[in-house]
């Protein structure tokens, strides 16, 4: 079995670091959950919302801080998603596109999941406007924030560990550094 050592490819964020991501990612979705799908006693509620921009139109229509925080509101919502997904799942030296599509369409099915239960709870209304704008705030969360800190602890780690040497002007690392633990077998 090969051994992978922290500049590997598959290399993961400290176990701490994760765990914490975990259990903010968990924290976050129970008050989301907590804030979108508890019943609301309201005399009366609009029809659901299934033309997609037909909402984001009309507040802007409305225009002043009453569109503001009501599209502001939807962007902000699942946008920590952005951040809180990948830091879960602890990667380091990934494609950033493939991170940048993988958080985002998990934050997209997060959001349509959230509207189609809305359809069982007294007062909750569902909008397809807003997925789009939660899906949103997860790619700029996401785009702000993921690849300046996956550099940072990319760097952190290597400095805590020692870059490994290069020959110059080929790229290569040693042939020592070559095999697991650094052991050579000719």
């Amino acid at each position: 079995m090969q051994r992978h050592g922290p500049g590997s490819p598959g290399s993961t964020v400290a176990p701490r670091l994760r765990a914490t991501g975990s259990l903010l990612l968990v924290a976050h979705l129970l008050i989301v959950g907590w804030l979108t799908l508890r019943p609301r006693t309201v005399p009366w509620v609009p029809a659901a919302n299934l033309e997609p921009l037909a909402s984001i139109h009309a507040q802007l229509v409305r225009g002043g801080w009453p569109a503001v925080w009501h599209l502001g509101a939807a962007v902000l919502l699942l946008a920590p998603l952005g951040v809180l997904l990948p830091l879960a799942g602890g990667r380091l030296n990934v494609s950033p596109l493939g991170s940048m599509a993988r958080t985002v369409f998990a934050g997209a099915m997060i959001s349509l999941t959230i509207e189609l239960l809305q359809t069982a709870v007294p007062g909750q209304v569902p909008d397809v406007d807003s997925v789009l704008l939660n899906t949103l705030g997860v790619a700029l969360a996401h785009l702000l924030v993921v690849p300046g800190a996956r550099s940072r602890l990319r760097r952190r780690d290597e400095l805590l560990r020692g870059a490994t040497p290069r020959i110059p002007r080929v790229g290569l690392a040693p042939q020592a550094d070559v095999f697991s633990g650094g052991r050579t077998y000719f």
